[in-house]
Parts: C-alpha cells; sequence; structure tokens
C-alpha cells in the first residue's frame, strides 16, 4: 500500500512535469532559472497551526522553467524544529496551478526514503486578479508527520490594494479532532522597507485565527 502511494504521487508529478515539457515547447524557448531566497518570521503558522517555537528561519531553492518550478521549501528553528518541503508545479496562464508536495521532518529521526515520514499531497490552486482559490489533498497515512490519508485543506483569499483576506478549513492533520472545520481565517499586509535607493526589504505581517483550536496568532516577517 504504501509503495502504491508513492507510485501515484511519482505518477503524477511526472504527468505534471510531461505536461509542463509540453507546453514549454510551446512557448518562447528561454534557458531555466536558479534562484534561492530566505525569509525569516517571528514564528511559523500553517494554516492556522503552530509549528515549533521562537523564530523561524525558512530558505528555499527552486528552478523556473516557463510554468514549471521545482524546488525545496524549509522551516527552521533553534529549538530544533526541521521541515524539508519538495515539490514540483505547474502554473498555466489562464490562472491555474498543479503540483505535488512531499512534507518531510528531518528532525523526527524518519529516513527521507520511508513513506512513514512523508506526507505526500496533491496541490490545485486559481488566481485570477486578487482572488485566490486552492485545494489540497493528502494521498497518504504517515505516523512521523501525523498524516490521516485523505487529508483535506481548501482556503480562498481575496488581495486588496493595501491588505488581504483569507478563510481556509481541512480535516485530519489541520484539525484537533480530525472532523472538518473552519481552522485558519486571518488578514494580512506588507510593505517594502527602503533602505537605500537601490535595496529594500519586503516585510509582511498577519493576524491568524484558528476557530477550530481557538488560538489567535500575529506573525510578522521579512525577506532577505
Amino acid at each position: 500500500m504504501k509503495k502504491s502511494l508513492k507510485t501515484i504521487a511519482t505518477i503524477f508529478a511526472v504527468s505534471v512535469l510531461f505536461l509542463a515539457e509540453t507546453l514549454n515547447a510551446q512557448e518562447e524557448k528561454s534557458g531555466p532559472s536558479f534562484t534561492a531566497g530566505a525569509d525569516i518570521y517571528s514564528n511559523y503558522v500553517w494554516r492556522g497551526s503552530k509549528f515549533g517555537v521562537g523564530p523561524a528561519f525558512q530558505p528555499s531553492v527552486k528552478m523556473t522553467a516557463g510554468g514549471l518550478t521545482i524546488g525545496t521549501w524549509g522551516s527552521f528553528d533553534a529549538a530544533g524544529y526541521a521541515e524539508v518541503d519538495p515539490y514540483i508545479s505547474y502554473s498555466f496562464p489562464f490562472g491555474l496551478s498543479l503540483g505535488v508536495t512531499d512534507y518531510y521532518y528531518p528532525g523526527l529521526g524518519g529516513s527521507f526514503f520511508a513513506d512513514s515520514s512523508n506526507a505526500y499531497e496533491l496541490n490545485a490552486g486559481f488566481t485570477k486578479g486578487g482572488f485566490s482559490l486552492s485545494a489540497n489533498y493528502i494521498l497518504n497515512e504517515a505516523p512521523l508527520p501525523a498524516s490521516a490519508g485523505g487529508d483535506k485543506y481548501f482556503q480562498v483569499g481575496y488581495a486588496f490594494k493595501s491588505f488581504s483576506l483569507f478563510a481556509g478549513a481541512g480535516d485530519g492533520w489541520h484539525t484537533s479532532d480530525g472532523e472538518f472545520n473552519v481552522c485558519n481565517l486571518g488578514i494580512g499586509t506588507s510593505k517594502e522597507i527602503k533602505l537605500s535607493d537601490t535595496f529594500s526589504i519586503p516585510v509582511t505581517g498577519q493576524v491568524i485565527l484558528n476557530p477550530d483550536k481557538k488560538q489567535l496568532f500575529m506573525v510578522v516577517g521579512f525577506t532577505l
């Protein structure tokens, strides 16, 4: 069963890659671009739940070619929390994106090559103007990341000129009892702090309410 789940995730990723390569061949030819970046946040809150303690360092490395992106994102803090998430996605010109994310937590001690250490998630999103909608589905039950298999999460948002609103609901590992519930309501804003004529730092802030766990968070971060 574990092998079949990993096979499904692999087939989906390869299908996205094949489709991306087909579409890229129709676009103007250009070489892939490689980028690395990092964010620092006051704490790490994901889909309405806090992970780790204290400030979180969140690096990323990715390769982009047309609408195709292959990369890895991570989050680490001084208390030992560690998360490393490889992913592949493709963004279509009309606003749809499809992808696969592998959630892996090296601090828990499991092998990256074991399904019990990885939660594989199918991702779909759509954006149009300021409107955004996403749907996510966990393929497998994994003891270490505590995914139940079949975990779902949906989020809708709208970005206005000076702030954004979002609302998310899910089940499985997203809620306190595993039942489907609203778990992520928030408002966010961003600005750039200008340090010189040629250099500025983007700063973001969010206030997040989790009605399911009855918790309120405030997160501030900046991009290096």
